[in-house]
């Protein structure tokens, strides 16, 4: 192993010396998260083999805490080759489909583990502890006793043990070893001390960095910015250059895959709330406007990617924003989280943690509650937001949330493919039903587990366009009906199971009676 200690002057490479560096078979870390935050774009270019003259290493194992890429090619979707990748472990997929589309066609070993646990496991790993014990992903496909996190047939190796410590169970995760890891910063200076003002989120660069040196390897980090040693704040150093290897300067990066430079999304400037795109009428606002009194004033709350994110943008409608604390998994509170690709930066964050503080906070049950999407609903009141009819998408810090907040509710349509609705400020219209029901006799992936929610003693509800769902010991309750549905025609004529029934009351909106 390499000394823990190299101070002076790093190295400085061009694009074309990255990939020589990384010999076929090795295990890369590869930083960042999604829609572009903290992307290590160019040195991606590097080890995909797309820079002229550079080296082109194959049969790599390559792991990220959060889905990398733009859903447009980009992110790891540049490492896409064949046999380029043997496997990949992370923690979302859905933002490079080109690998989730490997994975579900067997050529590449693939593995979905839950984003604050491999988090975490890079603090453990770093720390030089042989792994880590949690018991975040319990009853869900994470536990060995159904997948172990294990996506396809060709992925057979076990990554996750059940172990079981003064009579609780427990998943027990062996601290990963890399060979290589990859980062992005804003500013490195000569000695290779990193400083992040223009990145979008702080995420887990120092957590990684410690868990490759003390793997013997090596850190590579694509920077904007190359100044003299003594040049940066010692209190705005996020890793220390002890830890680093090789820089490369790259000044033309992105801060997102849509923005060059968001000050909003950074803290130097506050956004006028009003700027923001307000949330359209239709589907999305129904459920958003519903689901949005579930908030009481002064909570810490958690929004999801897709359905959820449109409670923000009622939020910043409504001049509420400072009332509710909004808080996202890669480490902001506070402000208004971006939809869409951006997800995970925040607009006027009034505090901004790294991503294994925000998993601490999050796992500690400090979340008052959370809003998650639902691809899939089963009687038992497991949801599954990982694999279904759109293929591999990855569970993000979706178990994390679900199993550490005291309530949680999930929001999304109540069929897809297709489905249109009206509201006109009483009752519902479906205009088009979606073709394939979301409410299904047995989910095909359990990324939320109704059996352990009710062990935790969590209040969980079920939030569609045209009924609200509350989970119990003796399934899902159909506890509320929009105005305008039948609940023979609409409801139970679209679900594969019989939802528990006593006292329905009506589904309102705001500003309509009770």
């Amino acid at each position: 192993m390499r000394s823990s200690i190299q101070w002076g002057t790093k190295p400085v490479l061009g694009l074309d010396d990255v990939a020589s560096l990384i010999p076929d078979s090795s295990t890369v870390f590869v930083g960042g998260s999604g829609g572009g935050l903290q992307e290590p774009t160019n040195l991606l270019r590097a080890l995909g083999g797309h820079i002229e003259g550079g080296a082109n290493p194959h049969d790599l194992t390559v792991w990220h805490c959060s889905g990398i890429g733009d859903k447009e090619g980009g992110g790891l979707a540049l490492l896409k080759a064949p046999g380029k990748l043997r496997r990949v472990v992370g923690a979302h997929w859905g933002m490079s489909p080109e690998l989730a589309e490997l994975a579900e066609q067997n050529k590449l070993e693939a593995y979905n583990l839950p984003q604050g646990v491999i988090s975490h496991m890079l603090r453990s790993a770093g720390a030089g502890e042989p792994g880590l014990f949690t018991q975040v992903g319990l009853r869900t496909f994470v536990d060995p006793r159904l997948d172990g996190g294990k996506l396809n047939e060709i992925t057979t190796e076990e990554i996750v043990e059940l172990a079981v410590v003064d009579n609780q169970e427990f998943l027990y995760f062996p601290a990963p070893k890399f060979d290589v890891c990859l980062l992005r910063a804003t500013t490195a200076d000569e000695y290779g001390n990193l400083t992040f003002e223009n990145e979008a989120a702080l995420l887990e660069p120092l957590e990684a960095a410690m868990a490759t040196r003390r793997s013997g390897g090596i850190v590579i980090v694509e920077v904007q910015k190359y100044v003299l040693a003594g040049s940066l704040s010692a209190r705005e150093v996020g890793v220390p250059g002890v830890l680093i290897d090789y820089i490369v300067i790259a000044e033309n990066a992105m801060q997102t895959s849509k923005n060059r430079l968001e000050p909003g999304f950074t803290g130097d400037y506050r956004v006028p709330v009003g700027s923001m795109p307000p949330l359209d009428q239709g589907l999305r606002r129904i459920v958003a406007e519903r689901a949005y009194q579930e908030i009481t004033p002064g909570q810490l709350v958690n929004l999801g990617v897709g359905m959820p994110d449109g409670i923000s943008k009622l939020a910043a409608e409504r001049g509420e924003l400072d009332t509710i604390a909004f808080a996202v998994e890669q480490g902001h509170i506070g402000g208004t989280p971006a939809g869409g690709i951006e997800f995970g930066a925040v607009y006027n964050a009034a505090c901004t943690l790294t991503a294994p503080q925000q998993f601490d906070l999050f796992d500690g049950g400090h979340l008052d509650i959370a809003f998650l999407g639902m691809a899939e609903v089963d009687e038992t009141g497991n949801v599954n937001v990982s694999m279904h009819g759109g293929g591999i998408s990855g569970a993000g810090g979706f178990i994390n949330i679900t199993q550490g907040t005291k309530k949680v509710v999930f929001c999304g349509s109540f069929t897809a493919g297709g489905l249109t609705v009206s509201h006109d400020g009483n009752s519902v219209v479906i205009e088009r039903e979606g073709k394939h029901q979301k409410f299904v006799k047995k989910v095909r992936h359990v990324t939320f587990s109704g059996e352990r929610a009710l062990e935790l003693g969590q209040e969980v509800l079920y939030v569609t366009e045209r009924a609200v769902f509350r989970l119990t010991a003796e399934g899902l309750e159909l506890v509320e009906v929009m105005n305008g549905i039948d609940i023979d025609r609409d409801i139970r004529g679209h679900m594969q199971f019989e939802p528990v029934i006593n006292d329905i009351t009506t589904m309102t909106l705001k500003g309509e009676g009770k």
